[in-house]
């Protein structure tokens, strides 16, 4: 489970290969929003991306964490706000989607106590790799 803004959000545990705190970003021009630079791991340039845009979560502090995750054969940083707990994740644990409003949303899962969702990672690092492209060309 990670924090993002007043977001709680689930990555599955098989995604994730590391999680540490970046010492240092770098800018990269002309990307988009979402690709907020990359960082130095022991050696190997990992590209950060700052899901609150994506997934329209404000901002409630800086990203303290990066939760390093496989996206086909890179390595991508997911930057987010904490890190709560690690545990198992049952499927009613999780909120259903409702036509509800972002607020409205994020009030009910407040007081059903659940998570808002499970992040499908390959889905949401593909729409943005697929924006970088189409900035590119």
């Amino acid at each position: 489970m990670v924090t993002l803004g007043e977001g709680s959000f689930a990555i599955d545990l098989g995604q994730v290969l590391e999680v540490f705190e970046p010492e240092s970003i770098t800018p990269v021009p002309g990307m988009p929003a979402a690709l907020v630079g990359v960082t130095n791991l022991r050696g190997t340039i990992i590209p950060l991306v700052d899901l609150r845009a994506v997934l329209g979560v404000s901002a409630s502090g800086l990203p303290k964490y990066t939760v390093v995750v496989r996206h086909g054969t890179q390595q991508v940083g997911i930057l987010v706000e904490g890190i709560p707990k690690i545990r198992t994740v049952r499927s009613d644990d999780l909120a259903a989607p409702s036509g509800h409003t972002v607020a409205e949303r994020r009030r009910d899962f407040k007081e059903e106590k659940k998570l808002s969702t499970l992040l499908e990672m390959s889905r949401l690092l593909a729409s943005i790799e697929g924006t970088a492209n189409d900035q590119r060309s």
